[in-house]
């Protein structure tokens, strides 16, 4: 697996916030975060890899038909990085029937490279 900042960013967004499946979800969390991670978003700080899969479970439970896709390619700044997205209805279940919410957001997270 590549731990380029540009990669960790893009699975985070798909592999831990967009992700419905808890056992997933928390694979991916110990596969890219290490144990002392810090997660940094508007409402918190949050510390350790239980602390991010319980947010980002919470998170996705207001929304589990909703798929967050980059707007733009990730953009690395030294040693953390950052990716602006859009969530968007994964389903549209009539075409008449457009989107209820979207919405664009940075995903800013400090990563460390370390094991």
């Amino acid at each position: 697996m590549s731990y380029s900042i540009s990669t960790l960013l893009t699975r985070n967004l798909h592999d831990v916030f967009g992700e419905n499946d808890p056992a997933r979800r928390r694979a991916a969390i110990d596969e890219i975060f290490t144990k002392d991670c810090v997660f940094y978003e508007p409402r918190g700080v949050y510390r350790g890899r239980d602390e991010i899969d319980r947010v980002a479970g919470a998170i996705k439970a207001t929304h589990p038909d909703f798929r967050y896709q980059p707007i733009a390619g990730p953009e690395e700044l030294g040693d953390g990085g950052r990716i602006q997205i859009r969530a968007a209805v994964a389903r549209v279940e009539c075409l008449r029937t457009a989107p209820q919410k979207t919405g664009t957001n940075w995903q800013v997270a400090n990563l460390s490279l370390g094991g």
